[in-house]
Formats: C-alpha cells, structure tokens, sequence
C-alpha cells in the first residue's frame, strides 16, 4: 500500500509540475485538464485521444483540428514518460518522470507534425515513439 501511495504521490507532482495558468499547455480546462484517474476530456470537439499503453501510443501517427490532445495512461500500465522531439513553435512542456495512471490535456497544440517518445522505452523515432499531425 506505502508504495502505491509513493507512485501515486509522485506521478501527481509531476502532473502538477506542467500545469501553469500562464500559458496553453498543461492548463486545467473544462472537460480536460490534468488528473490523477483515468478517462479524458474534450474541449470544442477539437481534441483527441492517444492512450499510453505498455510500449506503445494508440494511435500514432494521429491527425486532429488545432486545439489540443489528452494523453491517456492505460489502466495496468507500468510507467512512461512523454518527451517532445519536435513541433511548430514551442513545444508542451515534457514529462521526464515516469507516470502509470491518469491523463494530461495539452491545449494550444499547432499546426505542424509533432514528435514524441517514451525515454524509459525509446527515443526519437525508434521504440516507444509517436507522431501526431496537427491540421
């Protein structure tokens, strides 16, 4: 149980880490924003999906409207981060400490071909890697 709540403790300073009301990514909107269960949110239909799953992201590559994308931790899965490789301006803040469960939004998402991965299972463009192509 000690360790449960020590993953749990640790996985919601690192969500809490990304949040900031100044600026796009990370923020915590209606319908969205960054939690510690499971399930994502929508905001204006232009958002997306993409679960994190044991050695994988579902789907990549992915296309959606510009807006912003949840990232969805599979239930079971063992801990992932998420790197941002490359993108159009400046890119979501990256999460380097690994998390098992919950959802992360990233709003303001433009267009552009984003690239990203998992540091504890790939790096970019091999293992454990995605795209996601904003139109």
């Amino acid at each position: 149980m000690r360790h449960k709540a020590l993953i749990f403790t640790i996985g919601i300073a690192a969500m809490a880490a990304c949040y900031s009301p100044m600026g796009p990514y990370g923020s915590n909107t209606s319908g969205g924003g960054v939690s510690g269960g499971g399930g994502g949110g929508t905001a204006g239909g232009n958002t997306t999906t993409i679960t994190v799953g044991n050695d994988f992201f579902s789907p990549t590559p992915d296309t959606i409207s510009a807006g912003g994308v949840t990232f969805n931790w599979a239930m079971g899965s063992v801990g992932h981060t998420l790197i941002w490789d490359s993108g159009p301006g400046t890119l979501p803040p990256n999460q380097p400490n690994a998390i098992s469960a919950g959802s992360l939004f990233f709003a303001g998402m433009q267009t552009g071909t984003y690239q990203y991965h998992c540091s504890i299972h790939g790096g970019p463009g091999v293992g454990m890697h995605g795209t996601l192509v904003v139109r």
